[in-house]
């Protein structure tokens, strides 16, 4: 383990990466499998022309030099044959390697992007969105040069070294034994640095994602740092994550230089043992003529491949960092894991049903032994202090967790529940939709927002949608939005929220504080619209005024239902657990 020191002068582990992180991403090319084989097809034949090329054009500079003799027009032709041969494959294999590089990159983009969707929001919550993006973009990016520069040049490099070298030991075992010493000390190296060097990569891949994160907080704050006069810090912040990133990468530079300079330094050697044994084979007469220069170049072509594969290696085991993070992306564990055998929901109304549910997120329980009935169209408004574990019940019913005991059912009018474990994803997301706190926005015009909900909705029910929920009144349905809908304010943002919930026509709808961003006005005019559409409603909220509106109020404490009524029974109670949160609640 390793330790950089971040900008505030702190110093941070950076844990290096797993082994096998590089392995585990192999399985990536088993779609692409006759791809991958043209492409180690090509890098063999460009391997072996170039070897064989280098050897013909030794032997004739050779005949010509020692013996006298002019190359024949078959020389000629096989050395024209080779070079055209040498150019194609070369080529071939570097299209076909990035090709295929890059179509593997593309679906593991998506399968990262599915990782994080698969686990959200546990393994999302708390990290940064310019952290992720770094996994989801520059971590797939690097591994770019793995798939495209890493397993065919292995492959190929190694088929070509073997059959040369089984040539050779046939022509002069002598040259043999001075190549191989070499050759493996060149295949052995990359692996004596490779903890350092996965370190460094690690150090490397972790100030980048530091990086990205403090730059897109930058970019999405830009407001308030100007409004604070924060701005000159945080610049000052990212100059030193910056330093941070070019110290890094000048480190893991200056160890591929010095690896760069061990493989030169094995190659001189080899050179060296070659001339040696050359001479000693040539003084013996067993090398003679010709083919004495076609043999010390054959053994010298042979190294070439191997220094490399070497070389690509050594870049590979600097990947490790990023093929680990990109690695656990794509096998985030899912959280609501998906049926085997789906129910489907009964038709018409639905209720809400919670029995004896308990949650907690690894620091204690949030719910214990919760119960909690809400009729098909009735609407209840769920009300606690912070932190009670309102929050927790929208994300339980939407099954962004699942309980760690109990059930959480949608019921039907005549009482038949469906467990919505038992439910296809795909069905819930269409009969229940949240609406929380902070809905966000999508750049591209108001009614892409809307339609995000419903693709297929016409623009009737859009039209209508937008003017029963004061959408229209924004701006045009056309109007562009800013990424997040930066330029609307927090009622307008609430009020398209709602407007693409309802435009999914859900059986039941859940609103986490969706609403305290409008004043008294828009928020009762919003709960004219949830009466005209008879579904279940479940309004988290602190206002009064938006509590009272509600069929029935459950007063959630300690994590359990502690009170259940009418606004007029409870708030007329001088012990009511309902006085009690509205009294604590700010304004």
């Amino acid at each position: 383990m390793t330790s950089t020191t971040d900008t505030r002068g702190t110093t941070e582990a950076v844990l290096p990466p797993p082994r096998g992180a590089l392995r585990a991403l192999l399985p990536a090319l088993a779609a692409h499998r006759a791809m991958a084989a043209r492409t180690c097809l090509a890098a063999l034949l460009e391997h072996a022309s170039l070897v064989a090329l280098s050897a013909l054009a030794a032997h004739t500079v050779g005949a010509a030099a020692i013996e006298g003799r002019s190359p024949s027009a078959v020389t000629v032709a096989c050395l024209v044959a080779l070079v055209v041969v040498r150019a194609v494959t070369t080529w071939r294999e570097m299209d076909l390697s990035h090709d295929l590089a890059y179509r593997v990159l593309a679906v593991l983009r998506v399968r990262v992007f599915d990782g994080l969707a698969r686990s959200a929001p546990a393994r999302v919550a708390g990290r940064r969105s310019g952290d992720l993006a770094a996994t989801a973009m520059a971590d797939v990016e690097a591994l770019e040069f793995f798939y495209a520069h890493t397993t065919a040049q292995l492959l190929a490099s190694g088929t070509v070294f073997a059959g040369g070298t089984a040539l050779l030991a046939t022509v002069e075992p002598w040259l043999t034994a001075a190549v191989l010493p070499a050759a493996a000390l060149l295949a052995v190296a990359p692996f004596a640095d490779m903890r350092r060097r996965a370190e460094r990569g690690s150090r490397t891949r972790t100030a980048l994602a530091k990086l990205s994160a403090d730059a897109v907080e930058a970019v999405d704050g830009l407001r308030e740092l100007l409004a604070f006069g924060a701005l000159g810090e945080h610049r000052r912040r990212l100059a030193g994550r910056g330093r941070q990133v070019g110290a890094a990468q000048s480190a893991e530079a200056t160890g591929e230089a010095v690896a760069a300079a061990v493989r030169d330094l094995l190659i001189v050697g080899a050179v060296l043992g070659v001339v040696a044994a050359a001479a000693h084979s040539v003084a013996g007469g067993r090398l003679h003529g010709a083919w004495a220069p076609a043999a010390m170049t054959l053994a010298l072509a042979l190294l070439g491949p191997v220094a490399e594969s070497a070389r690509a290696l050594s870049q590979a085991v600097a990947l490790r960092a990023a093929a680990a993070r990109v690695d656990a992306a794509v096998k985030a564990p899912a959280l609501a894991p998906g049926p085997t055998a789906p129910r489907p929901l009964p038709p018409g109304p639905l209720g809400v049903q919670m029995r004896d549910v308990g949650f907690d997120y690894g620091a204690g329980p949030v719910l214990d032994g919760l119960d909690l009935t809400v009729p098909p169209g009735r609407t209840l408004a769920l009300v606690g202090a912070s932190g009670a574990g309102k929050s927790t019940c929208a994300h339980l019913l939407a099954r962004f967790w699942d309980p760690s005991r109990g059930a959480v059912r949608l019921t039907s009018a005549d009482g038949d529940a469906v467990d919505i474990r038992e439910v296809s994803d795909a069905e819930l997301r269409g009969s229940l939709a949240l609406v929380g706190q902070e809905a966000p926005l999508f750049h591209g015009t108001l009614a892409e927002n809307l339609r995000l909900a419903a693709p297929d909705a016409d623009d009737g029910l859009l039209t209508e949608t937008a003017r029963l929920c004061g959408v229209d009144r924004i701006a045009p349905l056309d109007t562009p939005v800013g990424e997040r809908g930066a330029t609307l304010s927090g009622g307008q943002r609430a009020r398209i929220a709602l407007a693409r919930a309802l435009l999914a026509r859900p059986r039941v709808l859940v609103l986490d504080e969706s609403t305290a961003h409008l004043d008294n006005a828009g928020d009762a005019a919003l709960a004219a619209v949830l009466r005209r559409e008879s579904r279940t409603t479940i309004v988290i909220a602190h206002r009064a005024a938006t509590i009272r509106r509600a069929d029935r109020i459950a007063v959630l404490e300690g994590g359990r239902v502690v009170e259940e009524g009418t606004w007029e029974e409870l708030s007329t109670r001088p012990d009511s657990a309902l006085n009690r949160v509205l009294a604590a609640t700010p304004g």
